[in-house]
């Protein structure tokens, strides 16, 4: 008899991978409102317009590019935008969540970049914190960071195109030259 929404695999009926293995899963009702699936869905939406713009803003705060000519021997990768509902534990939603992300499938290996690392930690360590601060009655709290800038420093010249819903009107055929790394940008470290 727990008062919250979270229940274990077991509890939920779901399959288990292991039988050591236990994963909390948040019981919301989906169905009742969910991530855009549309351009049109976003457009008539001023919740997701306001998390586009944050998004945009940070972005631009930390200096990720700057418009450019694009050169006649590169190309630009496009970019499209992901969006998440960050919600509390008990289902209802927290807030909306957009994220600008860099279509890196588009960019040769050897060209673009040479190798791709990811700086976020593996589950089996996340694991072992949670046994550790189990074990030692440490408290645990969850927070949710509105924009991590986990981007590197470009070495690279990447070009990418402006993000739809922000194209410089005065410029629409100029190219974001990038000098941080996007979400799903690969690039050497």
């Amino acid at each position: 008899s727990h008062t919250h929404s979270m229940i274990t695999r077991s509890k939920s009926k779901c399959p288990v991978a292991s039988s050591s293995s236990l994963c909390l899963i948040a019981s919301t009702d989906s169905s009742t409102y969910s991530e855009p699936q549309t351009n049109q869905a976003v457009s008539q939406s001023p919740a997701w317009q306001a998390a586009m713009l944050d998004e945009y803003q940070a972005l631009q705060k930390q200096g990720t590019w700057s418009l450019v000519t694009l050169p006649p021997d590169k190309q630009a990768i496009g970019c499209k935008w992901v969006f998440r509902l960050k919600r509390n534990s008990d289902g209802s939603i927290a807030r909306h969540k957009a994220r600008l992300v860099a279509k890196g499938f588009l960019q040769t290996e050897g060209v673009d970049y040479h190798e791709t690392f990811s700086p976020v930690a593996k589950q089996p360590t996340i694991r072992v914190l949670l046994c550790l601060a189990l074990h030692f009655h440490w408290p645990i709290k969850q927070l949710d960071i509105s924009n991590a800038f986990l981007h590197g420093i470009l070495e690279e010249e990447v070009y990418m195109h402006q993000p739809q819903g922000f194209i410089d009107t005065n410029h629409p055929s100029l190219v974001c030259k990038l000098h941080k790394a996007l979400y799903g940008l690969k690039q050497a470290p």
